[in-house]
């Protein structure tokens, strides 16, 4: 059984990465945080008793549920109502949530202080790396979270996305050839 503090340290653990998933997902910041809470809350609710070790999978069942359950409300409420303007999305301005500080604990750990002409194109590269990635249809994008950003193994991905290891892999495979292509056009290669 988890205690409190295991609870805590590994919600406080997967915050980030979580609430970067729901972004890429829902390209919404608000709902992403929604989601996010959510899962979160729902985790601690039903599910804190449970052993650590099993917190991740459930986690990640709890946060791709969360998501599908927030298109499925959209669906609903583009249905019921004619009004689009109440459900304008943000446009692709680019703002999205970007960790300044990571990238500066990055570069500093590479070795000492980068140009700031080499800090701008790391930067513009990553963006581009990350507008790719939302591009990606919704399972595929999903599948290659989990497993590249995620870093969870072919079995837990397919357990948290409700698929086989089969289909898993077939994203996957699909998400990294259609990435590979997308940045290798725009010239960023490996």
């Amino acid at each position: 059984m988890a205690t409190e503090q295991e609870l805590s340290d590994f919600l406080k653990s997967v915050e980030k990465r979580a609430f970067k998933r729901a972004l890429y997902h829902v390209r919404d910041e608000e709902a992403a945080l929604d989601i996010v809470q959510d899962s979160m809350m729902k985790l601690a609710e039903r599910y804190g008793d449970k052993p650590a070790a099993e917190l991740p999978l459930l986690f990640q069942r709890i946060l791709s549920n969360q998501t599908m359950d927030w298109f499925r409300r959209q669906k609903t409420r583009q249905a019921l109502f004619t009004n689009f303007g109440d459900f304008d999305t943000p446009g692709g301005d680019g703002d999205g949530d970007f960790d300044w500080l990571e990238i500066f604990a990055g570069a500093q750990a590479q070795g000492g202080a980068e140009s700031a002409e080499d800090s701008l194109r790391r930067t513009e590269t990553l963006r581009q790396i990350e507008a790719q990635i939302q591009a990606l249809p919704p399972r595929q994008r999903e599948a290659f979270l989990m497993r590249y950003w995620e870093e969870m193994d072919v079995a837990e991905t397919a357990a948290a996305m409700g698929c086989s290891i089969g289909s898993v892999k077939t994203h996957c495979s699909r998400a990294v050839q259609a990435l590979a292509k997308a940045l290798q056009a725009r010239g960023i290669t490996p």
